[in-house]
Order: C-alpha cells, then sequence, then structure tokens
C-alpha cells in the first residue's frame, strides 16, 4: 500500500496544479477516514507535505507570470501607485 503514496519528487513536479491538487485532497480524506497503519499515515502525511509544496511552487510560478505580464503590460513607466495591488 505504500507503494501508492511513495512517489519520487520528480514524478511530483511533473504534476500540474490540478492534478497535485486533487492528489493532495485525496491524500487528506484518506488521513481523515482513518483506519490506516501509522507508518502509512506517516506515508501519507509525507506525501501531502510533497503535493502542498508542488501546488505553492505552482502557484508562485503562475503569479511571478502574472506580475511579469503586468508589468510588460504596464511599459517603461511602471504602474504608478499600484505597486503591491491586490488581484
Amino acid at each position: 500500500m505504500t507503494s501508492e503514496v511513495e512517489q519520487p519528487t520528480a514524478m511530483s513536479e511533473a504534476l500540474g496544479y490540478e492534478q497535485a491538487r486533487d492528489e493532495l485532497i485525496e491524500v487528506v480524506r484518506r488521513l481523515e477516514a482513518g483506519g490506516t497503519t501509522l507508518e502509512e499515515s506517516l506515508a501519507l502525511w509525507e506525501r501531502g507535505e510533497e503535493l502542498a509544496k508542488v501546488c505553492r511552487r505552482r502557484l508562485d510560478g503562475a503569479r511571478a507570470r502574472l506580475d511579469a505580464a503586468l508589468a510588460e503590460e504596464a511599459g517603461p513607466e511602471g504602474r504608478d501607485g499600484d505597486e503591491g495591488g491586490a488581484l
């Protein structure tokens, strides 16, 4: 059963945001449901942490791309008074 939850980091990094998020949801569901051994629970928790990091990196990357696109759109003048604005 641990083979389901133990995947190399390289494979995790290959996941898209939605895939990582969906798997993370499943990991949380399984942990909340209980009925797993201590080892299985630890493996699930570790997998969940890894998936959460993948999601965070994907979101940070999307944020950086959006910020770059907005900066490019604003041109050389900048975004007068709109520094740190919310989305």
